[in-house]
C-alpha cells in the first residue's frame, strides 16, 4: 500500500461550500463558482499516491493551489470533501486527540519562513516537538543533538538563531522536523526565501539526506529546477487541480498538453535527462556460450559492428567486436573466451546526460547501462544520445 494516498480532494474557501461543491459536480469553472457564490476553489478534485521513501512535488505557479493541497494533507486546513490516507489509516476521518497523535508520530513540516523561536537556543529549537510529547529535558536534547550532527550544525547547537545564516536556519528547521522522527516530510517552499547559492547548497543537502535517511517526502515549489532536481515525480498544478504527474522525464519529453509544454520549455535536457532516459533496449545480444559465428550472424542481422554478451542470468559479461569474431571464426575457434572485450565503459541507468555527452565522445565502443547487480538495462550510443536531447516537433513525432 502507498504511504500517502489522496483521493478526490476537494478544498472551498467561502460560507456556502456545499453550494459550490454541487456546481464543481455539475461540470461549472472556478470563474463560474466564483461568481455566483462568492467562493474560491482552493483545490479541485485532486488524486495521487506517494510510495515510501519517494520525493513527491507538488509544482504551480503562484495560486495554483499546492500549498493549500500540502496542508490538507495534515490537516491544517480541512479539505471541503475527498479522504487522505497515512499508512491506509484515513486522516480526515480521526477525531483532534488522534489527528494530533498522527502528526506527532508520522508527519513533520518544513515552512517557507524558518519560525524559529528567537529566545531559545539552536538545540532547544530542534528539540522543541521532542518537548510537546513529553520527553524529559535530557532525552530531548540528546536527540536534538544528534539530528544536528546530521544536518551539519553539531557546533552551533548553542547559538542563537539570530547568529546563524539563512541556510544554516532552515537547517535548524529542517532539523527540528527530523528530531521526532516523522515516517513523512511535509516541505511547503522550504528553500524559497534563501539566496540562490544557499538554495543550491540546501536542494544538495536534502537529496543527501534523503539519500541516508529515505523519509517520504513531499515538497512544494514553483522553481521547475528545483522540482526537477529533488522529484522522483512532479505533479504540475493549475488552477488548483493537477495538469500531469509523472518523472522528470516524462514531464519533460511527454508534456500533458500546452500549458505543461510552455512550463517547461526553457529547461536544459542535458541537465535533467539520464542514462535510463535516452538508453536502447538490449534486444540484440547474444550468451556467453555462444561462438563467433552465432556473433557474427546476430551482428550481420541487425547491421551491427559490435555485439554485447551476457550470461545465463542476464548479467554483463562484455563486448565482442565484428572484426575479432570474424578472425575467431576464420581460426576455428569454438567460444567467444578469448575475444571479449570485459572493460568496456559501464554507467548506472540514472547516470545524467550531461556526464554521459564526454564518455560517448571519447568511447571506442557503445556504452552499456547496468544496475547494481550488473544486469544488462540498456545500450548508450551517439545516436541515443543525441536523440535524446531533441524536442518533441509539432506534430508529435521526434524532430531529426
Amino acid at each position: 500500500m502507498a504511504k500517502v494516498i489522496v483521493e478526490d480532494l476537494v478544498k472551498i474557501f467561502g460560507d456556502h461550500p456545499d453550494r459550490a461543491l454541487k456546481m464543481l459536480q455539475e461540470g461549472k469553472s472556478k470563474e463560474e463558482i466564483l461568481e455566483a457564490t462568492n467562493n474560491t476553489v482552493g483545490v479541485y478534485n485532486v488524486s495521487f499516491q506517494v510510495e515510501a521513501g519517494e520525493t513527491f512535488v507538488l509544482m504551480g505557479l503562484s495560486g495554483s493551489g499546492k500549498s493549500t493541497l500540502l496542508r490538507c494533507i495534515n490537516r491544517l486546513i480541512e479539505p471541503t470533501s475527498g479522504k487522505v490516507l497515512i499508512d491506509g489509516e484515513e486522516l480526515t476521518g480521526v477525531d483532534e486527540n488522534q489527528l494530533r497523535e498522527i502528526r506527532r508520530q508520522k508527519l513533520g513540516m518544513v515552512f517557507q519562513r524558518f519560525a524559529l523561536f528567537p529566545h531559545r537556543t539552536v538545540v532547544d529549537n530542534v528539540a522543541f516537538g521532542l518537548e510537546i510529547q513529553g520527553l524529559s529535558k535530557e532525552e530531548r536534547l540528546a536527540k536534538a543533538s544528534q539530528v544536528l550532527e546530521v544536518v551539519g550544525l553539531k557546533e552551533w547547537e548553542n547559538s542563537m538563531p539570530d547568529q546563524l545564516s539563512g541556510g544554516m536556519q532552515q537547517r535548524v528547521g529542517l532539523a527540528r522536523a527530523l528530531a521526532s522522527d516523522p515516517d513523512i516530510l511535509l516541505m511547503d517552499e522550504a528553500f524559497s526565501a534563501l539566496d540562490p547559492l544557499i538554495r543550491k547548497g540546501m536542494q544538495d543537502e536534502l537529496l543527501s539526506l534523503q539519500a541516508t535517511l529515505n523519509k517520504t517526502i513531499i515538497f512544494v515549489t514553483h522553481d521547475l529546477d528545483e522540482a526537477l532536481k529533488i522529484g522522483d515525480r512532479i505533479a504540475l498544478m493549475k488552477n488548483g487541480a493537477i495538469i500531469q504527474i509523472g518523472t522528470p522525464e516524462e514531464i519533460l519529453t511527454s508534456p500533458a498538453n500546452d500549458y505543461v509544454e510552455k512550463f517547461v520549455e526553457d529547461v536544459d535536457m542535458s541537465k535533467v535527462l539520464t542514462a535510463e532516459g535516452v538508453m536502447k533496449k538490449p534486444d540484440t545480444v547474444i550468451t556467453s556460450k555462444d561462438g563467433p559465428r552465432t556473433a557474427m550472424r546476430r551482428m550481420r542481422e541487425n547491421g551491427i559492428s559490435s555485439i554485447f554478451i551476457v550470461g545465463k542470468d542476464r548479467r554483463l559479461v562484455g563486448l565482442v567486436m565484428a572484426d575479432d569474431a570474424l578472425r575467431a571464426a576464420e581460426a576455428h575457434k569454438e567460444t567467444l573466451d578469448d575475444i571479449i572485450l570485459r572493460d568496456t565503459p559501464r554507467v548506472s541507468p540514472d547516470t545524467p546526460l550531461t556526464e554521459l555527452i564526454p564518455l560517448v565522445a571519447e568511447a571506442r565502443y557503445p556504452i552499456a547501462v547496468v544496475d547494481e547487480q550488473n544486469y544488462l538495462r540498456g545500450i548508450i550510443v551517439r545516436g541515443s544520445v543525441l536523440s535524446g536531447m531533441i524536442r518533441k516537433g509539432e506534430n508529435g513525432t521526434d524532430a531529426a
